[in-house]
């Protein structure tokens, strides 16, 4: 998928990371300040889908209509086409706001990256760390396709609009940030393995993010402001990690892959966190890990463990396990190294037993 704008050969490493990171209860107001504290210019694009733009949208454009120039696109859905348009609209701003969950901040992201303009993240639920993270994902006809672009030069993650989003996006989040446990024993295995550099500061950031989730199982509760701010804290910690490794391999290993297989084998079933954590219960057990614990630290925060809880058959979730190591193969995993088709029936069976 030729989405992003080549930039050509550069054999220097940037680390991108957010200058401002504003979470808190009606930390919405504080806009405009961060705006004026990292001089983005004058004429601003609001990305928004229809819904978010009634939740938070219009309040943004109302906080800065007395010192910007504000247009709006909208964005219900992240396609090329769709990127394409945001591009054309934003051609004659000097950055961009994305409004809402993944699609709209990953349509802002890659709009923003190929116009060499900053945006600015405002999520209106913690669903996946995509809100902080350089990473976007944009479906196609083969399943979710994950695009390296740059992170959002400030993030302001309101807990009071976070936290009255349906507690499915917030356990989601929460699940893909568990995820982190199994993509950095992926990462170490491959190191180990195949040789591939590792960032220690990067992996132990990404690690200890998971351990706070899962020690704080039982404080994730539906509607409730303190746990819409753990699971944003992490969340953007987890972005962070990827910034400073310079990739995702941070926060995406097999479960990833297993999670992609299943977008292109049941697309549409389940969110992207959701089925990253059932297959962080999975690879957790490959690498031989406390996988109860995994498994019983998701049911607790309200997150599915079984595929027939996000809609998908037991064939279709074994078929997703073998597809996975197709997925992306230049980035080996625990997946990649040979699981059968009858080790495959019985991972799946695996996860319905107590």
């Amino acid at each position: 998928m030729d989405l992003l704008r080549n930039k050509g050969f550069d054999k220097s490493k940037w680390m991108q990371l957010p200058r401002d990171v504003v979470i808190g209860h009606d930390v919405l107001t504080q806009l405009p300040a961060v705006c004026d504290d990292l001089s983005l210019g004058e004429k601003v694009l609001v990305v928004a889908g229809s819904h978010t733009m009634k939740i938070a949208g219009e309040t943004v454009l109302r906080l800065l209509s007395d010192r910007y120039t504000a247009q709006t696109f909208i964005a219900d859905e992240i396609n090329p086409s769709i990127i394409r348009k945001a591009e054309k609209a934003a051609a004659g701003c000097d950055f961009l706001i994305g409004v809402g969950g993944g699609r709209v901040i990953d349509t802002a992201k890659i709009a923003s990256f190929n116009l060499e303009r900053q945006f600015v993240s405002i999520p209106t639920a913690a669903s996946h760390d995509g809100i902080a993270s350089a990473s976007a994902t944009v479906p196609s006809r083969n399943g979710s396709q994950s695009l390296k672009a740059h992170p959002p030069a400030a993030i302001v993650a309101d807990t009071g609009i976070i936290a009255s989003a349906p507690h499915r996006l917030l356990a989601s989040g929460c699940a893909d940030i568990i995820s982190n446990y199994t993509a950095v024993l992926d990462w170490e295995l491959s190191h180990r393995l195949r040789g591939e550099p590792v960032s220690e500061y990067a992996f132990t950031l990404s690690r200890m993010t998971a351990e706070i989730l899962v020690s704080n199982a039982d404080m994730i509760r539906p509607h409730q402001e303190e746990s819409a701010w753990i699971v944003t804290k992490a969340l953007v910690s987890s972005g962070v990690a990827m910034s400073i490794a310079g990739s995702s391999r941070p926060a995406s290993g097999g479960e990833h892959k297993f999670s992609h297989a299943l977008d292109r084998l049941a697309p549409g079933k389940g969110l992207h966190g959701e089925k990253c954590g059932i297959g962080t219960i999975i690879t957790m057990y490959l690498h031989g890990g406390d996988w109860k614990g995994i498994r019983d630290s998701l049911r607790r925060i309200g997150a599915p463990t079984t595929p027939s809880e996000i809609g998908i058959d037991d064939k279709t979730a074994v078929e997703a396990l073998l597809l996975a190591r197709e997925i992306r193969p230049e980035r080996f995993t625990i997946l990649d190294m040979g699981l059968t088709r009858e080790s495959a029936e019985s991972l799946i069976t695996m996860l319905y037993k107590e």
